[in-house]
């Protein structure tokens, strides 16, 4: 299990900023009068929705591209993905002229499989999402170089310029949920804001289905969990060592809410924030109102509002399954 002297540093992800700036946008941290009137307590968004490819997942995968060697260029990379990091894996490597190839359920969303055909990956779908690590340890093993959604320090120093920036835009924050996948996305986050703002409160994400963190949590390692959430991009089948020993020492708590909450919660982003998000960002609401009902003290709110990338159709079948 990684140590305190492994997690990663305010120096990488600053390193990391500079090196992806050309290749990632500086998305826009913004006040929400209509989610501070819903919560009763000043919210702020970090609005990684309109990050290029629909999240904020180009900046860890831009960051890891950026590190590799010539022979591992020209190898091709190869990931795996719910969706989100494939895009960003195929679009990142279109514009850096690097071969990709992404593995995804078939399950996936089909924007996501569309956008990634699109960028001139080869996609390969498999059955469920244990199959797709099957097959991308299967397409390494054969000299691919893998660009993994969570399990490596340089990803992680990627996502986490998202904290660096809101750190930077929002100094008056109290409490930042973040939603958790594979983990790397809190991991950068909670580096970065509990280096620049240490009396901030960070607090993980998942859904029932997709709680591959809770669970490792409670073990005390990974532990392998078969996805079943909504939420795709949530639906890792495990963390890893890295981000679980981020997450035990800088997240205060990983709260895991139904799939029916995380709906009610994407509906209320549309409504109340004029924001079309993903049930992976739908899921901070609910977990929200139990950080506010623990409150002793004013509070100041931030979500990072991590991916947009689902269809009207998507969104439909769901309120019509759920709610």
């Amino acid at each position: 299990m990684p140590t305190v002297a492994d997690l990663v540093t305010i120096e990488e992800i600053r390193a990391a900023a500079l090196a992806i700036a050309d290749h990632v946008e500086r998305t826009p941290t913004v006040a929400s009068a209509g989610m501070t009137a819903l919560l009763g307590v000043p919210t702020t968004l970090k609005l990684e929705l309109l990050q290029r490819s629909g999240s904020f997942k180009p900046r860890g995968v831009a960051n890891k591209l950026l590190a590799l060697s010539a022979a591992e260029r020209d190898a091709g990379v190869v990931a795996v993905s719910g969706g989100n990091h494939g895009i960003a894996v195929a679009e990142v490597a279109r514009g850096m002229d690097i071969r990709a190839t992404v593995v995804m359920a078939r399950s996936a969303p089909a924007r996501s499989i569309e956008r990634i055909r699109a960028a001139g990956a080869d996609l390969r779908l498999t059955e469920d999402m244990g199959s797709a690590f099957v097959s991308l340890q299967e397409l390494v093993d054969e000299g691919m170089t893998l660009v993994h959604p969570f399990d490596d320090p340089v990803v992680v120093a990627g996502q986490g310029t998202v904290g660096l920036e809101l750190a930077d835009d929002a100094p008056q924050l109290t409490d930042v949920l973040v939603s958790i996948g594979g983990g790397a996305l809190i991991a950068g986050v909670a580096v970065a804001l509990k280096t620049l703002l240490p009396d901030v409160r960070v607090w993980g994400v998942e859904t029932e289905g997709a709680d591959a963190m809770a669970r490792a949590l409670v073990a005390g390692e990974p532990v392998a969990i078969a996805p079943s959430s909504i939420a795709s991009t949530l639906s890792a089948p495990h963390v890893s060592p890295l981000t679980l020993e981020h997450t035990r020492q800088l997240v205060e708590e990983v709260f895991v809410v139904s799939d029916t909450d995380a709906m009610r919660g994407v509906v209320a982003f549309a409504e109340e924030a004029k924001l079309w998000v993903e049930p992976a960002t739908g899921c901070l609401l609910p977990a929200a109102r139990q950080v506010i009902e623990r409150a002793h003290e004013d509070m100041s709110l931030g979500f990072v509002v991590c991916g947009g990338n689902v269809t009207h159709n998507d969104v439909r079948v769901w309120v019509d399954r759920l709610l």
